[in-house]
């Protein structure tokens, strides 16, 4: 019979030490192997876009994607509210300036313009009143100096003559003395009255019309009111809009129609904000209209970034092109400067990933792709300006890196 071997407890324990040291070893050595201490990730090749880096001429331009839009546009609001009695024009109609466009009534202002109206003449009738008196008040105070001049003389003559006379009495000669002495003291109290009363009267003229003027330019706007309920054409153009049904009510302020003035088109783009900072007024561009290519020239740069873009105006270097019509889109491309030799790489969707501050660069042998920290400048829709980073002749990933976060090592299959 077979007798068990049992092992001593310090040999059993350092046969146990042994294979846990072991079962590390190998696990550490596979995953060194596997991953050689990167994370990696295997993609099929047909997964994937690979450019080849090049020395080439880069064009320095952008995308225009514009429509056409007037040059200006006219809005027509409600100055005053009303009833809507009746339209006389149609989007698309052809107006002249001061054309009746639309015909609103409103009651209550009517009498509220009526009422003040009456309260503004009144107003008017007494000023006029008092301007009258001041002058009927100059004539007055004329006569009365003009009165006490000719009794002045009237006496002096009357008194001279009877002072030769012997069969006049003394009482009556003193009479006249008396009067006539009177008038010469009234005299020049007559004429200081009158030279006061004249400048204060000419002091209050200007003012009494400068308020008949206030008041008149007040009776005209207050009618103007009234004017206002039949909308006219503020300038001759075209009617791209008007919104308006009879019987309906309109508010004070509200949008009534639209109106173009012949003044020309322009065109509005929208741009990447990564090229606000170099789209300057002035700048030329270009748009292939009906197979031709059109000069254009930036005109002016909204800098308000809405949505990752911004606003550009734009003209037409030369005469706009004919059958040009408001809304239509437009395609071209914006020149931001003369086209240079350059390292350049395609672009793809890469970009939005990484910013342009890494890529994965394919191994001569193809079966891998590492990354590799790179520096870009300038870019178009289609090509990128390498500065640092990558030569010419290697080759880069450049499709989608959304899903590489982290990876260092792309196994190619």
């Amino acid at each position: 019979m077979d007798t068990p071997v049992v092992l001593p407890w310090w040999r059993r324990r350092s046969c146990k030490i042994v294979g846990a040291t072991v079962l590390t070893i190998v696990t550490w050595a596979l995953l060194v192997w596997r991953f050689d201490g990167e994370r990696r990730l295997r993609i099929d090749r047909d997964d994937l876009t690979i450019s080849t880096v090049r020395r080439g001429t880069f064009h320095d331009f952008i995308p225009l994607r514009a429509r056409v839009v007037p040059r200006a546009t006219i809005y027509l609001d409600a100055i005053e509210g009303g009833r809507v009695e009746q339209v006389m024009v149609e989007p698309g109609d052809m107006v002249e300036a001061g054309q009746p466009i639309a015909r609103l009534s409103n009651t209550e202002l009517e009498l509220v313009v009526l009422d003040r109206e009456a309260r503004l003449i009144e107003s008017i009738t007494q000023l006029q009143a008092r301007q009258s008196l001041l002058e009927q008040d100059r004539l007055t105070n004329a006569k009365a100096l003009a009165r006490i001049d000719y009794d002045v003389v009237r006496l002096e003559r009357a008194l001279n003559r009877r002072k030769s006379l012997a069969s006049e009495s003394q009482e009556q000669r003193d009479n006249l003395q008396d009067e006539l002495n009177y008038n010469r003291r009234l005299q020049p109290f007559q004429v200081e009255s009158n030279e006061r009363q004249e400048a204060l009267r000419v002091q209050q003229l200007p003012q009494i019309a400068a308020q008949l003027t206030k008041l008149h330019e007040d009776v005209e706007i207050t009618r103007a009111k009234l004017a206002s309920l039949l909308v006219r054409a503020p300038v001759a153009g075209r009617m791209t809009a008007i919104d308006l049904t009879v019987g309906e009510n309109r508010n004070r302020g509200e949008r009534l129609g639209e109106l173009t003035p012949d003044s020309g088109v322009k065109l509005v783009a929208s741009v990447d904000e990564y090229y606000l900072g170099r789209l300057r007024p002035g700048q030329t561009a270009t748009a292939e209209i009906a197979g031709h290519e059109v000069p254009l020239e930036v005109e002016r740069v909204y800098p308000q970034v809405k949505g990752g873009t911004f606003n550009v105006d734009v003209r037409f270097a030369a005469s706009a092109p004919e059958g040009l019509t408001p809304g239509q889109a437009v395609q071209g491309r914006f020149a931001l400067g003369a086209a240079t030799t350059a390292t350049i790489l395609d672009v793809g969707p890469f970009l939005q990933a990484s910013g342009g501050d890494h890529v994965f660069v394919v191994d001569k042998d193809g079966g891998s792709a590492s990354r590799r920290r790179i520096r870009i400048g300038r870019r178009n829709i289609e090509q990128i300006e390498i500065l640092s980073g990558l030569d010419p002749g290697e080759r880069v990933i450049t499709s989608n890196y959304q899903a590489y976060g982290g990876v260092a090592r792309i196994d190619i299959q």
